[in-house]
């Protein structure tokens, strides 16, 4: 119970959270008000109860008188008929208190049976020569003794008066009443729980409304959060919005700037590449060679750059298998020797939490490097892993690499094999791609003989 109410304190759910609290503060304020009224009834109960006795107590009395030769006599009449009926558990009695008085006059509830008395010494009187006690009663219930002793007349007549009353009703009616009260307060609690959880839920709803509405401009189903919110949230979509539409302005201010940077440069390196063909040949092939390395060195800073400005957007969302199948199939051609496979889920399935260029970028490469080496054949694969993650693996049945020529391979720039044609950096780009977006890439081997090259990408589900 203890670990529940726990996890139920730190859940995330602000829903759960207000209920469970709003609810227990009900549901305590309810159990306090129903022991007080519970309380205070049975006060008043038992009160009205004594205060009863006392009065008939003072009737009888008064009802009361000793004769010339000191025998008690009188017709007492209480006013309630519990004291005529037999064996009811309301009875009186007056009995003499000295050896001067004679007789005895009970209520015809007690036919011809009597209460035993506690004695004086266990139960004294108090300052008004009056005592109260408890004592079993004649059909086992218990009664509560109201007692007093009287002098009748200038003789010193005495009488001891015995109003006897049934506790255990008063005490069944209270027991009857507090039933009573749990199911009321208990109905009342319900509901007030049940109203409560409507309450809370119906003015929580904005807040649902904003977490559909975020995913929605997540998963790029919308471009802005709704409007319209109540007072206390629209200020929150607002600046949301804001943010959106700054981190939008970023993006594209980043492009332009990526643009620009590539026009500048591109025409340069161009020139650069053009007069290495009139310098002689051993010169003009380490200038040609390095220029060309300088080209895909720009290129790929300046994608990372874009990568670095895109990967913190909210708003993209590629079907992957749609991109896969293309890019395989341009490989295909670009490699009629190799037989090229692809393997995929549903479309709906695979959707990359990303822009289609990263995507391409980073199939192309892998693909492009496995068609380097492979024999004869190409897998591409894509599959969902986990909750929110889409893996996409490619292999080929060419030499594959060792655990240390893996590592080698993973270094910017690092060419394996000098005689084939490259950069070097297209592991290092598929690298970095998959590092922005927080994913991983491993090398290992595959079971067509070759390398296997699996990314990890985050998923829209």
């Amino acid at each position: 119970m203890g670990t529940d109410l726990k996890a139920l304190l730190l859940s995330r759910s602000l829903t759960a959270r207000v209920i469970f609290l709003t609810s227990l503060w009900a549901v305590a304020a309810l159990f306090v008000v129903g022991a007080l009224i519970s309380t205070l009834y049975e006060r008043t109960a038992r009160e009205g109860f004594e205060n009863l006795l006392g009065a008939q107590l003072y009737n009888l009395v008064n009802a009361v008188s000793v004769d010339g030769s000191g025998s008690l006599q009188g017709n007492p009449d209480l006013g309630d008929l519990r004291y005529a009926r037999p064996l009811s558990g309301w009875y009186w009695e007056v009995l003499p208190a000295t050896d001067n008085t004679s007789g005895r006059l009970t209520s015809a509830s007690l036919v011809l049976l009597t209460v035993p008395q506690a004695p004086v010494s266990n139960v004294p009187f108090d300052q008004m020569y009056r005592r109260t006690y408890e004592e079993h009663g004649l059909n086992g219930e218990t009664l509560k003794v109201l007692e007093t002793e009287v002098v009748l007349d200038s003789q010193n007549h005495t009488a001891r008066f015995r109003v006897m009353g049934s506790l255990s009703s008063v005490l069944d009616d209270i027991g009857t009443f507090d039933r009573t009260l749990v199911f009321y307060l208990g109905l009342v609690g319900l509901g007030t729980v049940l109203v409560n959880v409507f309450v809370i839920i119906f003015a929580l709803r904005p807040l649902q409304r904003v977490r559909v509405s975020l995913t929605d401009v997540r998963e790029g189903r919308a471009e802005r959060l709704q409007t319209g919110f109540p007072a206390e949230i629209e200020p929150l979509a607002v600046e949301m919005n804001a943010l959106i539409d700054n981190n939008r302005r970023i993006v594209e201010r980043s492009r332009t700037q990526v643009g620009n940077l590539a026009h500048s440069l591109k025409t340069p390196i161009a020139i650069l590449v053009n007069e290495a063909a009139n310098i002689d040949a051993e010169k003009g092939r380490v200038v040609a060679e390095q220029a060309a390395r300088m080209r895909g060195q720009v290129q790929h800073y300046l994608d990372r750059a874009r990568m670095a400005a895109q990967s913190q957007s909210i708003v993209f969302r590629t079907p992957a298998r749609e991109v896969l199948e293309r890019v395989a199939r341009v490989i295909a051609k670009l490699n009629p020797r190799l037989d090229v496979e692809f393997e995929g889920a549903e479309t709906g399935d695979l959707i990359f939490a990303g822009e289609r260029q990263d995507l391409e970028e980073v199939v192309g490469n892998l693909l492009d490097n496995a068609g380097k080496w492979a024999e004869s054949r190409i897998r591409l694969s894509c599959r969902v892993e986990g909750a929110d993650r889409l893996a996409v693996t490619v292999e080929d049945d060419g030499p594959g690499l060792s655990t240390e020529e893996i590592r080698e391979a993973l270094k910017r720039g690092r060419r394996l094999d000098e005689a084939t044609p490259g950069s070097g950096l297209g592991l290092s780009i598929v690298r970095d791609i998959v590092g922005e977006y927080r994913g991983t890439l491993e090398l290992g081997a595959s079971d067509l003989g070759g390398l296997s090259a699996k990314v990890v990408l985050p998923r829209i589900r």
